[in-house]
């Protein structure tokens, strides 16, 4: 029975979250399993990856394949590396603690990676924030200056029809006279 460190997919519909399981090879995708060591959810940015290190490198050391996609998170989180200076310290190249430092300093590089990449997305999207609010800003001043625009508009076309209204009345007025001029005649 071929042990397999594999995904098995959870999750809704548009929105996966895996979690990482030690299978034998011939189970469904679903199925059944072993043990569970541990979860991957990819929609979060950088991708959030929990995982039971001392019992993946347990399974790894007895044999299980991981599949490409679990070798890659395996990978990232250290398993392998960890794998592979265990095997170091069975061969006598190193003791265990030269190993546990070689994993520790590895570690603390790839957190501070990991924190700088989240970092580097924060400030990017404070950027596109501060942006898009620039963007929104010269929108509503334009708004505001069409809408004072329009309204010194009404403004001079009110006054022009106060201008215009006396004159109507007096408009009025001169045919009156004007046919008192024609009776005359």
């Amino acid at each position: 029975m071929p042990a397999k460190i594999r995904l098995q997919r959870h999750g809704k519909k548009g929105k996966p979250f895996y979690h990482i399981v030690v299978a034998d090879s011939r189970a469904p995708r679903d199925g059944r399993f072993i043990e569970r060591i541990g979860s991957y959810n990819p929609i979060t940015n950088p991708a959030t990856i929990d995982i039971n290190l001392d019992r993946a490198t347990d399974w790894m050391m007895k044999g299980a394949q991981p599949t490409e996609t679990t070798r890659a998170i395996l990978s990232y989180k250290g398993v392998l590396y960890r794998v592979h200076l265990a095997k170091g310290v069975a061969k006598g190249v190193m003791t265990q603690d030269q190993a546990d430092a070689k994993l520790q300093a590895w570690l603390q590089e790839k957190v501070s990676k990991i924190e700088s990449k989240k970092s580097k997305i924060s400030e990017g999207n404070m950027r596109s924030m501060k942006t898009r609010l620039e963007a929104e800003a010269k929108v509503n001043a334009a708004r505001v200056e069409a809408r004072k625009l329009k309204e010194a508009e009404a403004a001079i076309a009110a006054t022009a029809t106060e201008e215009v209204a006396p004159s109507a009345e007096e408009a009025p007025e001169a045919p009156a006279a004007e046919g008192e001029a024609s009776a005359e005649a």
